[in-house]
């Protein structure tokens, strides 16, 4: 009789540890030589001037300090690793005859984000540190067709 209780506890811990295999996720089969980081790492993020990280944000305020240029309407057709892009309207405040009196003015607007790096404040994330304006037609008084800005950090 103990034998057959032996027999049934191994037979049951064997059944037990065959549907646990089973019922594995595919990535606990992967095996250790595999890095995983890299497909489990997340897109970057862009900072905002609040420091707040934002993935595919609608709007986005390009001159922190005083408001007179702002990212709107952003509809974005990539966001990964290798960078973002959207497109949408770039208002600009024309500051005549000075800012606070001033109009803002809508420029259609392609937006590309590009070299991803660790955000120093929070070192796993990455974030967008370059992000280039290429106006499609109109554009500022001053402005190249292209315009690229450093993101903070």
């Amino acid at each position: 009789m103990r034998g057959q209780v032996i027999s049934t506890a191994v037979a049951l811990f064997f059944a037990a540890s065959l549907t646990a295999a089973a019922a594995a996720p595919p990535s606990a089969a992967r095996p250790a030589s595999e890095p995983a980081t890299r497909a489990a790492r997340p897109a970057p993020v862009l900072v905002d001037c609040f420091w707040h990280a934002r993935v595919r944000p609608a709007n986005f305020m390009l001159a922190c300090g005083d408001g007179n240029s702002r990212l709107a309407s952003l509809h974005w057709t990539t966001w990964g690793r290798d960078g973002a892009r959207a497109q949408g309207v770039n208002w600009v405040n024309d500051c005549k005859p000075y800012c606070a009196a001033g109009r803002f003015h809508a420029y259609p607007v392609v937006v590309r984000l590009d070299h991803a790096r660790p955000w120093k404040k929070h070192p796993r994330l990455r974030h967008y540190t370059r992000m280039t304006l290429v106006y499609n037609a109109d554009r500022p008084r001053s402005f190249p067709q292209t315009v690229v800005y450093p993101l903070w950090d």
